[in-house]
């Protein structure tokens, strides 16, 4: 699948550890003052090959930064950095936890103060409390591809996965069983799913009378079969940054006779979605990671528009009542994409969640994945010049219709490794047992950034031991990086 229009490279090798290529003329093979000791220092000509090593090594790396700064200067992004709030730290953790927007902070003060301290019940209706949910996912909607009144912002990502999959079940159910009188009675789940998506379709599945069956994401449109009534697929992987093929996938489910289910919380605010160009039935995702809505930010959900009368949610509630306000003991669901509502929308963080996406204003969605793609293949540019050869392999797609806004690294002793980059200033995650994330939030990563990551991961990984044994706790770091997700 062609992403954001990009160019699509062949494909090429995952592995970061053979010696690197020359860049702007300096060869890159044996860097890291750690390899560069002969071990003989009293040998002949040991002090002047040292000598040529460090040399060597300081051009390569005078090389890599002046490139980082060419690319920072022509930027078309560059001015949003300044939009957030940031310090002297590589923050490459967006992918986990967004970075704070400068307008979130006042527009938080205002709603405490004046909505709720001064106007209180009245700011349900005089500032647009009730409307909120719908209001914003409006805000979202184009950066999924996505036309007004199908998307509604309320609720985790957990609790939207179950809406979302059982109400596909029941939809897919309605017009009864499959040609031959096959019952509809299995829903396929992306093997390589974040966890709590596993354990909700293992409940949808109960709670539907099905079977779940989980299947490795490439392989759904050769699995699904007339008994398939939906699919939870992630469209880009927790884990590894790949990207899973939304559009054929979508087709061949469709073709079986299935709904999807798709899982953005990887991929919004970072590559281009096109939900209704490719006939996405439903799709969910989280908000605080390329969205910046801040920690604990509400999900949303996108009910395609066709879907709307049928869908039938399993959390009825009075939010999403066609008379909420009737409070009638019989359960009849608003029209639109309301019916998605549960209950009282949380306040605070939904108008927090709607100032942060003032960064997106001017922003089109093309232009800041062809900046993704540029900042990760940088950052593995560097990756390979700097870092000991076969201490890192990276398990992230070279390619770049097949790769999302991270790298991950497969590198010994990760905990410790990360637990050292934290220390020395650049914030990234780990996923046991043996992997570094690195995500890469295009509206305020630099490519100096990506530079100095890798510059500095190839310092400790010279003298962090590659078996893992060394403790960070020792040198003063964590005991683990940080587990957020």
């Amino acid at each position: 699948m062609a992403a954001g229009g990009m160019d699509v490279p062949g494909a090429a090798t995952d592995r970061i550890d053979s010696p690197g290529a020359a860049v702007g003329g300096v060869a890159t093979g044996g860097t890291a003052a750690g390899r560069m000791a002969t071990g003989g220092v009293d040998a002949p000509g040991a002090a002047d090959t040292l000598a040529g090593h460090a040399v060597a090594a300081a051009a390569l790396r005078d090389d890599l930064a002046a490139h980082a700064a060419r690319k920072d200067a022509e930027d078309p992004l560059r001015a949003k950095r300044a939009e957030f709030v940031l310090d002297e730290a590589v923050y490459l953790d967006g992918n986990s936890l967004g970075a704070l927007p400068h307008a979130v902070p006042e527009r938080v003060r205002e709603v405490i103060a004046r909505e709720w301290g001064e106007l209180r019940i009245r700011s349900w209706s005089e500032s647009g409390w009730w409307t909120a949910p719908e209001r914003i996912g409006d805000r979202i909607a184009p950066l999924l591809g996505a036309a007004p009144g199908q998307v509604v912002v309320g609720d985790s990502t957990s609790i939207n996965v179950f809406k979302a999959l059982v109400a596909a079940v029941r939809m897919a159910n309605e017009t009864g069983p499959a040609a031959g009188g096959v019952p509809r009675d299995e829903i396929l789940v992306d093997a390589a799913t974040f966890p709590t998506d596993g354990y909700i379709a293992r409940s949808a599945a109960r709670l539907t009378g099905c079977t779940l069956r989980p299947v490795e994401a490439a392989r759904m449109p050769v699995e699904a079969s007339e008994r398939t009534a939906a699919a939870l697929v992630n469209h880009v992987d927790y884990r590894s940054g790949r990207i899973n093929d939304l559009p054929g996938i979508t087709a061949a489910l469709h073709e079986a006779g299935a709904l999807t289910v798709w899982d953005l919380c990887h991929s919004a605010g970072a590559l281009p979605v096109d939900l209704d160009a490719y006939g996405v039935d439903l799709a969910v995702g989280c908000t605080y990671k390329y969205l910046n809505g801040g920690p604990g930010a509400p999900a949303y959900l996108y009910i395609r528009a066709e879907h709307q009368p049928r869908f039938d949610s399993p959390l009825p509630g009075w939010n999403s009542h066609a008379d909420p306000f009737g409070m009638d003991a019989e359960y009849v669901p608003a029209p639109g994409v309301e019916r998605g509502r549960v209950g009282t929308p949380d306040i605070l963080s939904l108008l927090a969640l709607e100032a942060a996406l003032e960064v997106w204003e001017g922003v089109a969605i093309e232009d800041v994945r062809a900046k993704s793609l540029a900042l990760t293949d940088f950052f593995l540019e560097c990756v390979r010049a700097y870092v000991p050869r076969g201490r890192v392999r990276s398990v992230t797609p070279e390619r770049h219709d097949e790769r999302g806004s991270q790298v991950a690294l497969e590198c010994a002793g990760a905990a410790e490794v990360m637990g050292e980059l934290i220390r020395h200033g650049v914030i990234g995650d780990f996923r046991h047992p043996d992997v570094l994330r690195f995500g890469f939030t295009p509206l305020y990563t630099s490519f100096a950034d990506a530079e100095r990551a890798a510059r500095t991961l190839a310092e400790i990984l010279a003298y962090v031991p590659g078996d893992g044994s060394a403790s960070a706790v020792a040198a003063g770091g964590p005991e683990e990086g940080p587990v957020t997700v």
